[in-house]
């Protein structure tokens, strides 16, 4: 097994609704937000953390590919082979190939060994330089905060107010996934992760997701400087091969 290559995924996220992935600060301030979002500690300016992705993107494949009732709702490691049926088994080894192992590497050396290493490496998502310039020229802000509350069904009333922050509808981040290629044949797995670009579109990706939050689109898509963007507009990740 060698290191072939190192392909290079690139393009923006654009936020189709505000987004909330959060910073587990369960700190609250009297009249302050009681769910903020993850920030630099540096620049204070949210970021998309590159294991959201990477963990919403494998969970999304594996229901897909109805992986999920054979390992209990764990991630499919290579323990769960042995038990799958053929079909699935086959997309169980791709997305080990390209997210990892999940499980105990020890009692599955030789397997371990033939599958390889992680393929797949996820950048953090920092806002997008343009985006920047238009927040200082316009002196926007980087979050919102959006107040929400339980209707009581009896008398109709709000109770429970809270205020929950999100990176506001809009905003463009970049975005950046390394893809290693270990076999000539492996440059095909591209199309095991457009598909899973295409269902964190069709999704969503940090909290909330149920009340409308972090609905995405991946813009201007590149495989090491060519374009990708088409393919990725064409995937219909439900239709059969």
């Amino acid at each position: 097994m060698q290191l072939k290559a190192i392909n290079q995924i690139t393009g923006q996220i654009q936020l189709i609704t505000g987004l909330h992935i959060g910073a587990g600060n369960e700190e609250v301030h009297i009249g302050g937000i009681d769910n903020g979002v993850i920030k630099h500690p540096h620049t204070q300016q949210p970021y998309i953390p590159g294991s959201s992705l990477k963990g919403k993107m494998r969970s999304l494949l594996e229901w897909r590919a109805g992986l999920v009732g054979f390992t209990d709702g764990d991630p499919v490691k290579i323990e769960h082979l042995a038990k799958l049926p053929d079909a699935q088994k086959q997309h169980a080894e791709i997305i080990i190939r390209l997210f990892g192992n999940a499980g105990d590497a020890k009692n599955n050396a030789d397997k371990v060994a033939e599958l390889g290493i992680t393929r797949l490496s996820f950048w953090d998502c920092g806002l997008h330089t343009d985006w920047l310039k238009k927040i200082d020229k316009n002196n926007w802000l980087y979050t919102e905060a959006k107040s929400e509350n339980i209707i009581d069904r009896i008398r109709g009333t709000a109770e429970h107010p809270r205020q929950t922050e999100r990176v506001p509808a809009d905003a463009i981040f970049d975005f950046k996934l390394g893809m290693k290629i270990l076999a000539d044949h492996e440059h095909a797995f591209i199309d095991t992760v457009l598909a899973g670009l295409k269902l964190l579109e069709l999704d969503g990706i940090g909290g909330s997701g149920s009340r409308g939050y972090g609905k995405i689109k991946f813009t201007h898509l590149q495989l090491n400087g060519e374009d990708l963007q088409a393919r990725l507009d064409a995937v219909e990740p439900f239709k059969a091969a």
